[in-house]
């Protein structure tokens, strides 16, 4: 029984309805990208040319990020005030209501300039309701974990992320099939349409789980913080910053491989769309495979051993990487996408959940992780795909942004190193942490 004589549901059913959430809502956030890389620039920005039609294009994917750390600060703040689960109800119901929208905006043909400026404004809204996603379904998987496990149960939401980015490649991959007139004209708008049915779904299975444990016991010892924003800041601002540095590789990593390799392959190296497409979607699969695995390994030899190493191997994979897409052989981008996005990137994003969250009180948890992941998210996901194009555009060479890319490793690397706790194995541990320590899962 849990706190008031509730029954608390087992950490694999809240580990798997995390992960059910967070696919559904960033599958929402990434359709986007890929969106962006194969048509929004010919159906909202038709009177530039291709080239500052994808930059314009991958700028509106970026502006979602802007408003990330607005939802995060909000939906941070009320989640440590009222609880992680309504909040995660809300934010659910938000970014479906976004994405159905953009699947049903009039085009730049249809209404002008309004189109676009509508775009935006959705985009918007969608970042600011996936602000507060990650943040709340990782603590919900965490804290209803013993910390012997956390490293397991803490990469379920991450699996969310390789889950998302591989059914809403798939969605566009089968849309994509459609001849490109049928495509361009109504064939872009079934995966956003989708989302209400899984919306749907997400909800259902995340009003089956119930509160954190960790934020139930503070509410019993009247221990909730009346500003936790304030205090997030006041006495983790170390912490919220090395987060943003320690995720900044693995943000643009990630959507470098979902939304701009995607442009690059189809126009730089020539390879066929549905190629494209299914490179990134194998590679988001063998990713959700290995995560979990990573993530239980962490719980024996630590956190931080492992984050670290998948820097490092990011960064040894760049150069290879453009080696097998500039082949221009689909079967090359294939293994390309999974050697980076399967293998390389998953020591790191497995143990994200749990050292990330364990980095601050439980009172004030919420805000602070997800203030620190969404910071990450302007500073390096947010333009990355933008940035990515326009250091080809003036350069020509693929090793521009290899460098870029070898670069935000480095920063990482070394904001991870500064982390609290985390380089041996956490012990078993029962009572949810509140006063100030310096944790060790």
């Amino acid at each position: 029984m849990g706190p008031g004589g509730r029954t608390r549901v087992s950490p694999r059913r809240v580990a798997i309805a995390s992960f059910v959430g967070t696919t559904v809502e960033f599958y929402d956030f990434l359709i986007y990208g890929t969106a962006a890389a194969l048509v929004f620039p010919k159906l909202f920005f038709p009177n530039a040319s291709p080239a500052a039609g994808i930059l314009l294009s991958f700028a509106t994917f970026g502006v979602g990020f802007i408003a990330r750390p607005l939802g995060g600060i909000v939906f941070g703040h009320f989640g440590d005030r009222v609880g992680r689960r309504r909040m995660l109800v809300y934010s659910l119901v938000g970014m479906g209501v976004s994405t159905v929208l953009i699947g049903v905006l009039p085009t730049y043909a249809q209404i002008g300039l309004a189109a676009p400026i509508l775009l935006t404004v959705l985009r918007l809204a969608q970042g600011f309701a996936v602000g507060g996603e990650w943040g709340g379904a990782t603590l919900m998987a965490v804290e209803h974990a013993t910390a012997d496990r956390r490293g397991f149960y803490g990469a379920f939401p991450q699996m969310g992320a390789p889950a998302q980015t591989a059914a809403a490649t798939l969605a566009f991959y089968l849309a994509a099939r459609l001849p490109d007139d049928q495509f361009l004209a109504w064939g872009w708008r079934i995966p956003f349409l989708v989302s209400a049915i899984l919306i749907v779904i997400g909800l259902v299975v995340r009003l089956t789980v119930t509160e954190s444990p960790h934020f139930a016991e503070l509410q019993r010892r009247s221990e909730v913080t009346r500003t936790p924003i304030v205090a997030a800041f006041r006495r983790h601002w170390r912490q919220i910053l090395l987060v943003a540095g320690a995720y900044l590789s693995q943000g643009i990593f990630a959507y470098i491989c979902v939304a701009y390799l995607v442009s690059y392959a189809t126009t730089v190296a020539e390879i066929p769309r549905d190629w494209a497409l299914l490179g990134v979607f194998l590679g988001a699969v063998v990713a959700v495979a290995t995560y979990p695995l990573f993530g239980a390994l962490s719980d024996r030899v630590g956190r931080k051993p492992l984050y670290l190493a998948g820097v490092i191997a990011m960064a040894l994979a760049v150069v290879p990487t453009f080696a097998l897409i500039n082949t221009g052989r689909p079967v090359m981008f294939v293994l390309a996408l999974v050697l980076i996005f399967g293998l390389a990137m998953a020591p790191a994003a497995g143990v994200t959940g749990a050292l990330f969250s364990m980095a601050f009180d439980a009172d004030v948890r919420y805000s602070g992780v997800s203030v620190g992941y969404t910071l990450s998210q302007v500073l390096g996901s947010a333009f990355a795909p933008t940035i990515a194009t326009a250091l080809y555009a003036a350069t020509g060479s693929s090793n521009s942004i290899a460098a870029y890319l070898i670069a935000a490793s480095a920063v990482s690397a070394v904001a991870v190193c500064f982390m609290p706790g985390g380089w041996r194995a956490a012990p078993a541990e029962a009572r949810p942490e509140h006063t100030p320590t310096a944790p060790t899962g």
